[in-house]
């Protein structure tokens, strides 16, 4: 029983760095990827569709994206749902490829996003604690209805705590890649 409530912590923990990885990729650097513009939605026939869905986006260079709209008449609307994102990008259109040159950071705005960083960071550690809570929960329910002895109550917990260290060392070790990359020049 403990095996399964620890199988169960280490999946749940994975889907939240998961998580945690995608929300880093979205935070831009000062190079150009596609990935950056994952968030945007574009009106398509009434509905609003991934901007991948319609278009294909390539780095041209470290500093430039290439979107190239699969449909002609969404150039104009893929442009302005790229201004109207919070991203701060300015695109700019050459018949069926739009170009998105990504200015050079700040070093204010390195800080502003270095401190984004670490507000995503921390949210994914209270995420991972509030697994591990769980699972030591499930584990003194046990404990409570006597399927399990109380060492066994403690291996768990202890087992539990171990995993949840790992975590939270791989997101610190993820924060301070993305600090790197995002303080690089």
């Amino acid at each position: 029983m403990i095996d399964d409530i620890k199988k169960n912590t280490k999946s749940r923990m994975d889907k939240s760095i998961e998580a945690f990885k995608n929300q880093l990729i979205k935070i831009r650097t000062g190079r150009a990827h596609p990935s950056l513009l994952d968030s945007i939605q574009v009106d398509y026939y009434g509905g609003m569709t991934p901007l991948k869905q319609v278009a294909n986006i390539v780095a041209e260079d470290s500093r430039t994206l290439a979107i190239t709209v699969f449909d002609k008449e969404l150039t104009q609307k893929v442009e302005k749902a790229i201004m109207m994102s919070d991203l701060g990008l300015n695109p700019n259109s050459a018949g069926t490829v739009i170009r998105v040159p990504l200015p050079p950071l700040t070093e204010e705005r390195r800080k502003d996003l270095v401190k984004l960083v670490r507000s995503e960071g921390e949210q994914a550690k209270v995420a991972i604690r509030n697994i591990r809570r769980d699972s030591n929960n499930d584990i003194k329910s046990l404990l409570k209805s006597k399927d399990i002895s109380e060492d066994d109550d403690r291996k768990g917990q202890e087992d539990i705590q171990k995993i949840t260290d790992g975590f939270v060392k791989n997101i610190d070790d993820l924060l301070s890649l993305k600090e790197k990359e995002l303080m690089a020049v």
